[in-house]
């Protein structure tokens, strides 16, 4: 499919990546939003049945039922009310049954992944390189936003983003495998060990195992000679948004905070741009 999609005119091949991405982008936040109420559905029954309990009857609810709804209302969302972006700004941001806010939330990632889909479009083309980029890009923003809602990076997104990167790698369209396995290799031993200096330095956990499996899974498809990049990136991001947040006065000083869209957002800058960025740095 993608082969025939190439014979297309540049500017329709465009033209179908952005209306793609904004489709997806709608059903990530169906994604972001029910996954981790799925997860804390599925912890809930392990507890019970670990003590013993018998736990109710799980409703049935996953990533396809039931129909979206209003959080206000719980009126059921109909097609129209459904098209991406579009329909946020015919309701003017408000539920048409209750007039409640929608978030911003939704818009906007519907917005970066049809961007994101049509700019890799425009420079990769339709092929195995944009479809690697695109899947690359959309689990990126899900766990993003995932963590910095909840403070979870759920294994279902960061090993399935692992292993599409070993894939992706194997198929000759990012880096050698050999970098591949190695930086997933080194992904995951950097910041267990940063884990555990700082564990038996303060006795405190710096960090949750979920960063460690992100920055493999980054490894895995960026290499292992960029990883010094994104743990440097993300560290000062990191650093210079909560100091941001305690001069602001909405974040305590010793209050946690999710690392995951730090790293996210550094292993998507080296992802587009980090050979120019380390090519500049060394003088190469």
């Amino acid at each position: 499919m993608l082969d025939e999609l190439m014979l297309l005119p540049a500017t329709w091949q465009i033209a179908f990546a952005l209306v793609l991405g904004l489709l997806v982008g709608s059903f990530l936040n169906v994604l972001i939003h029910r996954l981790p109420l799925m997860l804390e559905q599925q912890w809930q029954q392990e507890c019970a049945a670990l003590q013993g309990q018998e736990s109710a009857p799980a409703a049935n609810y996953n990533l396809f039922y039931p129909p979206s709804a209003c959080v206000h209302c719980h009126a059921p969302i109909r097609a129209w009310q459904n098209i991406p972006v579009l329909s946020y700004l015919w309701q003017r941001g408000r539920c048409a049954s209750c007039d409640g806010a929608i978030a911003w939330r939704y818009p906007l990632v519907e917005l970066v992944a049809g961007v994101a889909f049509a700019a890799f479009a425009a420079q990769l083309g339709l092929g195995l390189p944009w479809l690697a980029a695109c899947c690359f890009s959309m689990l990126l923003l899900a766990l993003a936003l995932i963590d910095a809602k909840t403070q979870l990076l759920p294994d279902d997104l960061t090993l399935l983003l692992l292993w599409a990167g070993l894939l992706f790698s194997l198929l000759g369209v990012t880096v050698p495998l050999a970098d591949a396995v190695v930086g997933a290799m080194a992904g995951y031993l950097t910041l267990w060990g940063i884990y555990w200096l700082f564990k038996l330095a303060t006795g405190k956990e710096g960090m949750g195992y979920g960063d460690f499996k992100l920055l493999a899974a980054l490894g895995a498809w960026l290499g292992w000679s960029m990883l010094p990049l994104v743990v440097l990136l993300s560290s000062l991001v990191g650093a210079l948004f909560g100091l941001l947040m305690m001069a602001l006065q909405r974040h305590d000083r010793g209050q946690t905070m999710p690392f995951g869209p730090y790293l996210a957002a550094a292993g998507m800058i080296a992802f587009v741009w980090g050979k120019p960025i380390v090519a500049w740095y060394t003088g190469a």
